[in-house]
């Protein structure tokens, strides 16, 4: 008996831990997104919905239940790209995956480009692939595979350049390709101030794990966008540090 009884307080214990794992993981993965506002609207409405309940308001407790029942299609259809977007980097990379880091030799060519395509008011995007594969994006621009240089990646995006409308697609210390479209984002809640590219940096980042560094040429700024967020007005110090954590350089 109390032999059975130690085996099911250690299922148990077993049990609260996967469990608090994988919400730990579900609220990091959502975490900044639209997600997050979506939920406080769903937990809005089901606290409605019990209120609607205890205050006898039959109406608005019936329209409430009929909504609520189909519950898993309404929040499958309204969190489509954030499910999708959890499920590809859990089939890629694994809970206690170890990423691939990147040389330090090009992470300095690439801060490199960057600050000198923004001191010249020069746009451009740079893609770092991660797990997920960007071959959709590759096939519709210019395959290039050559070594990652400063001197490379500014004459890409420069305006008498065939290439230098679209993106820059890096990977495993190689430039991979050159004039890549990406899809833009469909967040009402970007800022209307954004242009294409950073729209397009949003939008490829919601579906995958990438990181796109984008320089503007209005601005003549740096960017920095994962998971579909957004980070501004970035200097070489802060790039540099970011990419060194985030690609285990």
């Amino acid at each position: 008996m109390l032999d059975l009884l130690f085996t099911l307080r250690i299922q148990d214990a077993i049990d609260i831990l996967v469990i608090a794992f994988v919400v730990y993981r579900i609220i990091d993965l959502i975490r900044g997104t639209r997600a997050v506002q979506m939920l406080i609207g769903l937990s809005v409405v089901f606290l409605t919905f019990l209120s609607s309940q205890y205050f006898e308001l039959y109406t608005l407790n019936w329209i409430l239940d009929n909504f609520l029942s189909s519950i898993l299609l309404v929040i499958v259809v309204i969190f489509q790209d954030d499910i999708r977007r959890a499920l590809t980097q859990v089939g890629t990379r694994p809970f206690f995956g170890v990423e691939k880091g990147i040389q330090q030799e090009d992470l300095e060519e690439i801060v490199r480009a960057a600050v000198s395509l923004a001191s010249k008011r020069i746009g451009a995007l740079i893609v770092l692939q991660r797990d997920v594969g960007l071959n959709q994006y590759i096939e519709v621009g210019t395959r290039l595979d050559a070594r990652v240089s400063k001197e490379l990646m500014t004459s890409i995006f420069q305006t008498t350049s065939p290439i230098h409308d679209g993106a820059l697609i890096i990977h495993h210390g190689r430039i991979i390709a050159a004039g890549c479209f990406l899809p833009l984002t469909t967040n009402p809640h970007v800022s209307k101030t954004l242009g294409t590219r950073h729209r397009a940096a949003i939008g490829l980042t919601e579906e995958t794990d990438a990181i796109v560094v984008v320089i503007s040429e209005e601005e003549g700024a740096i960017s920095m966008v994962r998971e579909g967020r957004i980070t501004r007005d970035v200097d070489a110090g802060t790039l540099r540090t970011t990419l060194q954590k985030l690609l285990g350089s």
